[in-house]
């Protein structure tokens, strides 16, 4: 058995040499600390010799396997999770070289740098490339465009003895957030994710310190999280549409947005500063302009409303200063702007209501800054928000809806894939729905939908689900819109002192 676990070790330390991680003169470092990790005694004979593999995966789940029986860890998920990230930070490059690495890189093009720091985080397995591949994942064409439908199965579900262990942990307040830079190396608990194999490199926005790391369970191309160095709330304001166009000089070839700053109408990390940036296209990028508006004192800026369910103000213009002042402009007056007849409230109960989802990208010499309008006002009717996944849908969708939904990427619970086999069983097999508790959610749609098919066929239940999850989807995005006539957004923008062109 020891024979085969220094064979494993020496798997791990090629692994690292082929990807560039590590350099043959590291080889006896990094075997040391991995046999003291999984308190493995190696042999006097011990060498590192080069050793073929199938693959990363292969080579960790069979050391965890090793970490359990030498009693280093439990055989739970938790466990198993702080142990293979503790192995591949063993091989994860240091900060300082990883900073110079990137900056280096970032000398030749500000790509070649994203892609070399995204490359990283993959091989060092904290980017978990084969849980992303568990994810479902269709298109759907709707009335909008080309909507993208997820459902969520890379997050692994914890078994009991994980929540035992979290249970015993209780309050953990090192690292402070999820987002920290406390988190770089951090070795992990049953109450906090290891981070033994994150890296974050230094920018510079607005003359203040942030930091980029990509996101371990991404959602799309190169997903990558921007946060302040300090932590501070959320806040969208005209420093964060500063911040914003900055991130677009320095990476033009990524989009990036923010989450709004206000709960149950963005995310769900209000605590610490965050944008989202990435390499991704979405449907409301491609969005056409429905109906051009004027603002008034800003010619050389083109403005219009965004043929999409949610409420979107799209700006285009070279003039950075312009562009940030009238984005402030526009959020200003949304934040002190009521229109009762159509729920909509600046404050209630001396709470702010309104904000906005800003999103950024470039196009040429062009910045391109979309302005998703966002309340969260809350009824009887509606407690978990009226500009939110009405109830009906909630069997589907129940969440918050933030910056990656609103441009068009469903990000669905994973309890819908079990949910899913059991309503294409019944209808395939003409059962009750009402009579399990899987699909009794689902009666009411199905019923539905199901009158619009004639015979569904085994071979065409997938089709059709995906379809008609795709369409509630597309509703959501309807539910989270605020105006939902051309009269209604013609006041708000006459408040704004702006006007549609005829």
């Amino acid at each position: 058995m020891e024979r085969k676990n220094e064979l494993l070790i020496c798997q791990l330390i090629q692994y690292g040499i082929d990807h560039q991680l590590i350099e043959q003169a590291d080889a006896f470092w990094c075997a040391n600390r991995i046999a003291d990790l999984l308190l493995i005694t190696l042999s006097p004979d011990f060498s590192c010799q080069r050793q073929p593999y199938e693959s990363l995966y292969a080579i960790l789940d069979q050391l965890i396997e090793t970490g359990i029986r030498h009693g280093v860890i439990t055989d739970s998920a938790i466990d198993r999770d702080i142990l293979d990230t503790k192995l591949t930070g063993i091989l994860t490059p240091a900060p300082s070289l990883v900073n110079r690495s990137f900056h280096s890189c970032y000398a030749d093009s500000p790509k070649k740098a994203t892609d070399w720091f995204y490359k990283l985080q993959k091989d060092v397995n904290y980017i978990r490339a084969d849980r992303i591949e568990k994810d479902r994942k269709w298109l759907y064409e709707g009335q909008y465009g080309t909507l993208e439908i997820t459902i969520n199965l890379s997050k692994p579900e914890l078994d009991p003895k994980s929540i035992a262990a979290m249970k015993r942990t209780g309050n953990v307040n090192y690292p402070y957030d999820l987002l920290c830079n406390q988190n770089v190396g951090f070795a992990g608990n049953a109450g906090h994710p290891s981070r033994m194999n994150l890296r974050q490199v230094p920018l510079t926005l607005q003359d203040e310190p942030w930091l980029l790391q990509y996101s371990p369970y991404a959602y799309f191309d190169q997903h990558c999280i921007v946060l302040t160095e300090e932590k501070r709330p959320m806040r969208i304001d005209r420093h964060a549409f500063a911040c914003l166009l900055d991130f677009v000089d320095a990476f033009p070839h990524y989009f990036i947005g923010s989450n709004s700053d206000l709960p149950i109408s963005g995310g769900s990390i209000l605590g610490h500063e965050h944008f989202q940036a990435g390499a991704h296209v979405f449907a409301m990028n491609q969005a056409p302009v429905r109906h051009t508006i004027r603002f008034e004192g800003y010619p050389d800026i083109e403005a219009g409303i965004v043929e999409w369910p949610m409420s979107v103000i799209r700006l285009s213009g070279s003039d950075k200063e312009e562009m940030i002042h009238l984005a402030t402009h526009i959020l200003n007056s949304w934040q002190c702007y009521s229109d009762p007849e159509n729920m909509i409230f600046d404050h209630l109960n001396q709470q702010l209501k309104s904000t906005i989802t800003p999103i950024v990208h470039r196009y040429q010499d062009q910045y391109v800054m979309d302005l998703v309008l966002r309340n969260n006002l809350t009824t009887d009717a509606y407690p978990l928000g009226y500009f939110h996944p009405h109830p009906k849908l909630h069997h589907i969708k129940k969440e918050n809806i933030g910056l990656i939904e609103v441009m068009g990427l469903a990000i669905l619970p994973g309890r819908l894939q079990k949910e899913m086999e059991a309503v294409k069983d019944a209808v395939i097999h003409k059962k009750d729905l009402n009579e399990n508790p899987l699909t009794a959610p689902h009666a009411a749609w199905v019923h539905q939908w199901r009158q619009e098919y004639n015979e569904i066929q085994e071979d065409h239940i997938d089709a059709i689900i995906q379809k008609e999850i795709g369409k509630v989807f597309e509703q959501v995005l309807v539910d989270c819109g605020i105006f939902r006539s051309l009269p209604a957004w013609e006041r708000f923008l006459c408040y704004c002192h702006a006007a549609l062109e005829p």
